[in-house]
């Protein structure tokens, strides 16, 4: 069985648990062609990501001349398919996001991509993010013999469901998967309960780096660990000024902020405006084997998000043993159990935030450790990056 892998940029620093559905899949026999629409990110510094990119064809890879002569290859080969997916594209771009303009880019993708799977011997493409990505499957699909999947993560396609046809992409899915049952319970909502039986929960998962990782006690040093892009939706605003306001209460500790992306400017202003500077590490990106450092030197991790689908962060760290903080939004509940594997507030309460912040860092190493062996047991039980590409290949192989 051979299956395409398609996501818009690939591998990406944040998309570990892409890798890790991969290489589960191969270890299952599955054949994973991997294919990235725009070449690989440059902030790449895990050494298992920087073997993918070599690994993964690119369909964007800015020979604009190339990808005009695929065009006109299927429109020589094929001319009644491309002028049924055109007829698509414009109906997908009509009161799109994007644009009619944008779909006949995404076409001219489709061409690319059709031909990649009809050459390498694809017959099924699975997509990640119900974004663009399953736009292009379904162009392609019109093109080469092809079915297609994809995984929807949140909360970008549950912003503006809408504008994303997204009950058109199920539609013409053979099966949707989704990372939690909220997500699964939002896409109940944007399609037709004659489709609900091809939407299956399949979790993202962890594997042996964390999952079997050697026990590191809790360690006695006050610090917390946030991981994760540095962006707006993941609250870490929020996190500076519950910090800062736990440090003038009189309580000493270090805060990382393990990751990178578009607001670390405004991160290290508001920590130099809250004179907390010197008790905030920003690391940058960092490998998944940094990553597990600094979760095992903390306490506790803290992700206090706005919007979610079911953050990986906190399946690292439970697995690690460690208890985590972050908020009642999207799938994070089906995941963290208050009191069981750590603490949940309301999403931007500083005040709750702060008062679970001081809570872990003021715990007793044993009652910490209760909660990181808890909340293992159930990464362990759920979240398995190995069981879970099981039930992948098995939809892939009906799929086939």
């Amino acid at each position: 069985m051979k299956v395409a892998y398609l996501v818009n940029r690939y591998p990406k620093a944040s998309h570990s648990f892409i890798r890790r559905e991969i290489h589960a899949l191969e270890e299952l026999g599955v054949e994973v062609l991997r294919v990235s629409v725009r070449a690989p990110a440059a902030d790449i510094v895990d050494e298992r990501d920087r073997a993918e990119v070599a690994r993964t064809r690119v369909l964007l890879d800015g020979n604009v001349l190339g990808l005009a002569v695929t065009v006109l290859a299927v429109a020589f080969d094929h001319p009644l398919r491309l002028a049924h997916a055109l007829v698509s594209a414009l109906r997908l771009g009509r009161r799109s996001h994007r644009g009619v303009l944008v779909h006949l880019a995404y076409l001219a993708e489709a061409c690319a991509l059709a031909r990649l799977c009809e050459r390498e011997g694809a017959g099924h493409v699975h997509a990640h993010f119900g974004t663009n990505p399953p736009v292009v499957c379904r162009l392609a699909v019109e093109l080469a013999p092809l079915d297609y999947s994809f995984t929807v993560h949140g909360p970008e396609e549950f912003d503006r469901p809408a504008a994303l046809k997204l009950g058109e992409k199920i539609a013409g899915a053979r099966f949707v998967a989704a990372v939690s049952e909220y997500s699964r319970s939002q896409l109940y909502r944007w399609s037709a309960p004659e489709h609900w039986a091809k939407l299956h929960v399949i979790r993202c998962g962890v594997d042996e780096l964390f999952l079997e990782a050697p026990y590191v006690p809790i360690p006695a040093t006050r610090r917390l660990v946030c991981v994760g892009r540095l962006c707006d939706q993941k609250g870490q605003l929020v996190l500076l000024e519950a910090a800062a306001r736990l440090i003038a209460s009189g309580l000493e500790f270090e805060l990382v902020l393990a990751g990178d992306g578009e607001l670390r400017g405004a991160l290290e202003a508001a920590a130099r405006g809250h004179g907390i500077e010197e008790r905030v590490r920003i690391t940058g990106w960092i490998s998944n084997e940094e990553v597990r450092a600094e979760i095992l030197a903390a306490r506790a991790l803290v992700l206090p998000s706005f919007a979610e689908g079911l953050p990986v962060v906190l399946m690292e760290a439970l697995a690690l043993g460690r208890p985590v903080i972050s908020t009642f939004v999207a799938g994070i509940p089906e995941l963290v159990a208050p009191g069981e594997s750590g603490w949940l507030v309301p999403a931007g309460d500083v005040h709750a935030l702060a008062a679970a912040m001081r809570a872990a860092l003021e715990a007793p190493p044993d009652m910490l450790e209760q909660l990181g062996r808890k909340g293992a047991e159930r990464v362990r039980a759920r979240h398995d990056a190995r069981r879970e590409a099981g039930v992948l290949a098995r939809l892939f192989g009906n799929a086939a």
